[in-house]
């Protein structure tokens, strides 16, 4: 099960960790999602970020490359694990030489109209017409397979010379099968063991229920609090009432 785990998500989390420019980790779960897949990493930006550069954009192939590098490393083989990395690699390394202006070969020039509605309603399904020569579209294949390899090779290289850390991180998925951000920070940072990661979810969890429990106390507070003055609001109005009446008999008595 561990050797299985040094595929898709743990490397994809190891590469982007151990890179500039990329996001976080903030999860990686191996448990199966409804959409079919066998876990996930996730990646959240730390604060708006709307706009990429050439190096975050390459390091985010490289991530993508992670899953299909490590079985290569690790299991000496591949699989069809990898396949929609593969394609959202492609797509990442076509948009930065045809949309982006980021190959020093091909330079700062738009490659591929956007299809009309005219066009897409007689059958077309792809999302841009070749405007540019055969020869220009092999040097745009050139230029994509060129920074995929080199986004493959650095992926490679980053997880062969982290397969103890590797290791490490599958070994405590097939234990928890859950890893947050900051359990993987320190198994990045540091050499803590699976007791001080798990203590570290302990933690969490009596935090949690310590709030809750404070959140829960003051909910009883105020509706005690809001209990006793509608007592206290009955019964002044009790005795409003009452000396009224008092009043009203001491008047028909005189």
């Amino acid at each position: 099960m561990a050797k299985k785990l040094l595929g898709k998500e743990v490397n994809e989390a190891l590469v982007a960790a151990l890179q500039t420019h990329s996001a976080p980790v903030q999860k990686i779960t191996i448990i199966p999602r409804t959409s079919g897949a066998l876990g996930y990493t996730m990646q959240v930006e730390q604060d708006n970020h709307y706009l990429m550069t050439k190096e975050e954009i390459e390091n985010k192939i490289a991530t993508y490359a992670g899953g299909r590098a490590a079985e290569e490393v690790a299991l000496g083989s591949v699989s069809t694990g990898a396949s929609n990395d593969i394609e959202q690699a492609t797509k990442l390394a076509r948009a930065m030489i045809t949309r982006y202006g980021m190959s020093d070969k091909l330079g700062t020039v738009l490659y591929g109209s956007e299809h009309t509605s005219d066009e897409v309603f007689l059958g077309r399904d792809f999302s841009s017409s070749q405007d540019y020569s055969d020869d220009t579209a092999a040097k745009i294949d050139s230029e994509i397979h060129r920074i995929i390899s080199e986004a493959y090779a650095n992926a490679k290289r980053i997880l062969t010379e982290n397969m103890d850390k590797l290791h490490f991180v599958a070994e405590f998925l097939v234990r928890n099968e859950v890893m947050d951000g900051e359990q993987f920070a320190a198994a990045m940072d540091g050499n803590p063991t699976f007791e001080e990661l798990e203590e570290m979810t302990e933690a969490k969890k009596r935090k949690s229920r310590e709030e809750n429990d404070r959140k829960r106390a003051e909910l009883l507070a105020e509706e005690r609090k809001r209990k006793e003055e509608e007592e206290k609001e009955k019964e002044e109005q009790e005795k409003a009432e009452q000396e009224k009446q008092e009043q009203e008999e001491s008047v028909t008595l005189g």
